[in-house]
């Protein structure tokens, strides 16, 4: 199988550059009146300031929210969401959806079927059983956090079992604890459950990709050896 071609013009880095640099901090990559995806009331704020007035989620406070389940008070830096903005409008225009950009050139992964609900060849049908079935990578577009916090995505071809909301049943919550555990806690020496990871999963609503499984992961003051030897 021949290497894949990297489309370097859409890698997100280029449109973080760009709206990092911007000179005028509130302006849109977008028709108001015409986002790519669903924003909400906290998206707007955060699109009405400047990285100036934005205080960045620190550890204590990443723990707050996932505790309580108030996920849709994760926020991005002000620049870096107008950047994800113009990202996401970028690569619907130019592969149909950013699902199909991340197939493409983050996961590498060939649907069964391009039609319906996304389908892959598995090694166990039990998820995160095998390395094949996910992938862990740097999520390209982060939430703004404090210095020392890296923000993980882990992608799974196996849907994790939830309720009618995108929720995790217990069955599905069991699954992720346990990969969590033996994957995240163990490999960075975690005494304390939540001092050095956490996760989440958002509910559909929340999610901006919502035909790939995945589950976020933050960790705190992790070596980089250790943060290599996941992204590989």
């Amino acid at each position: 199988m021949s290497e894949p071609t990297l489309d370097l013009e859409s890698h997100p880095s280029t449109f973080q550059k760009t709206w990092t640099n911007n000179p005028d901090p509130t302006a849109l990559p977008f028709e108001r009146d015409n986002p790519p995806f669903q924003l909400t009331a906290v998206d707007w704020h955060q699109l009405s300031i400047t990285d100036d007035e934005f205080t960045p989620h620190t550890w204590e406070n990443l723990r707050h929210l996932i505790s309580i389940g108030e996920l849709d008070e994760l926020k991005r830096w002000p620049s870096f969401l107008k950047a994800y903005l113009a990202w996401t409008a970028h690569v619907k225009e130019k592969y149909g959806t950013a699902t199909q950009y991340l197939l493409q050139q983050r996961l590498f992964w060939t649907p069964l079927s391009d039609t319906g609900v996304f389908r892959f060849e598995l090694k166990n049908e039990t998820p995160f059983a095998d390395p094949a079935d996910f992938k862990i990578i740097k999520n390209d577009w982060t939430y703004a956090v404090t210095p020392g916090i890296s923000h993980i995505v882990v992608w799974s071809k196996k849907p994790l079992p939830v309720d009618g909301e995108g929720a995790l049943t217990p069955e599905g919550r069991k699954l992720v604890t346990d990969f969590v555990d033996r994957e995240f806690r163990q490999k960075v020496g975690e005494k304390k459950e939540g001092d050095s990871v956490q996760w989440f999963k958002n509910t559909t609503n929340l999610q901006s990709v919502r035909s790939l499984e995945h589950v976020h992961v933050l960790v705190k003051d992790a070596d980089e050896d250790v943060l290599r030897q996941w992204m590989n």
